[in-house]
């Protein structure tokens, strides 16, 4: 392996081999250690078939089946796990407090990616393949979501509903967009980033990047046109903008 590119190759080689349990990268000394179950056979015809002049060294057994990379991970993943759900529990209070709907849609959408999260923890450690399962279940969970949503949305868009508390939408939203801006970073800081669940969680937070923006804008034209409609067409497009995430994890689970 002479650089991280390599590694990159690899990785998207191996990727679908559902014995391997991790990768241990050694750069430096062009070396790789596989972690696995059952026979070393398929792994290593598709390491030689990529032509870098790989060849197996040896093979021992282990009692190993914990990882540092993997204790990172969950350590990444509780810590935008609480922050998702703590807002989600705020921004659900508030916004039925100031009669907003974009607040309701938004900490819906929290509670869905704290529901991600903590299925992602559950696939640290274990194999690519459980992995894509585990994408292509939160993928299904976000478009049911959506659906119940858009729902409730088109319920107030007919029914009597009072005007929205507009500070309440644009103050609650700009600290949402804060934190949703610590999770990105945290999770962007993970060597495991481009595994199919961890990108999952990063599709998840950058949609609640542009959802809390649209709340804040939703919140201005409320007091600006005194009308509750931008909060209900923000509701609206939250959902759309769900389900386009939800299509988009769909597709790195196959």
């Amino acid at each position: 392996m002479d650089c991280p590119s390599e590694e990159n190759l690899i990785r998207m080689k191996l990727d679908g081999i559902s014995s391997i349990a991790n990768l241990d990268f050694d750069i430096p000394n062009r070396k790789l250690t596989v972690f696995h179950s059952g026979e070393i056979d398929q792994i290593e015809k598709s390491v030689i078939e990529l032509n870098l002049g790989g060849k197996k060294i040896s093979t021992e057994q282990t009692d190993q089946t914990e990882f540092k990379e993997n204790a990172n991970q969950k350590k990444l993943l509780w810590s935008v796990l609480a922050i998702n759900f703590a807002f989600f529990i705020i921004e659900m209070t508030t916004g039925i407090i100031s009669k907003s709907m974009g607040l309701v849609a938004d900490s819906l959408d929290m509670l869905a990616d704290s529901f991600v999260y903590g299925i992602s923890l559950f696939a640290v450690g274990g194999t690519i393949v459980k992995k894509k399962r585990i994408a292509k279940l939160a993928g299904y969970f976000q478009i049911t979501l959506a659906i119940i949503g858009f729902v409730e949305v088109l319920r107030r868009f007919f029914g009597d509903e009072k005007l929205p508390d507009f500070s309440t939408m644009i103050i609650v939203s700009i600290f949402a967009l804060i934190a949703n801006g610590i999770c990105l970073y945290i999770l962007q800081k993970s060597k495991s980033k481009e595994e199919a669940h961890m990108k999952a969680s990063m599709i998840f937070t950058s949609n609640d990047v542009i959802i809390n923006l649209g709340v804040i804008i939703a919140g201005i034209l409320v007091n600006w046109l005194s009308s509750s409609k931008p909060d209900l067409i923000i509701g609206t497009i939250v959902f759309i903008l769900v389900i386009q995430g939800a299509f988009r994890i769909l597709k790195l689970s196959k």
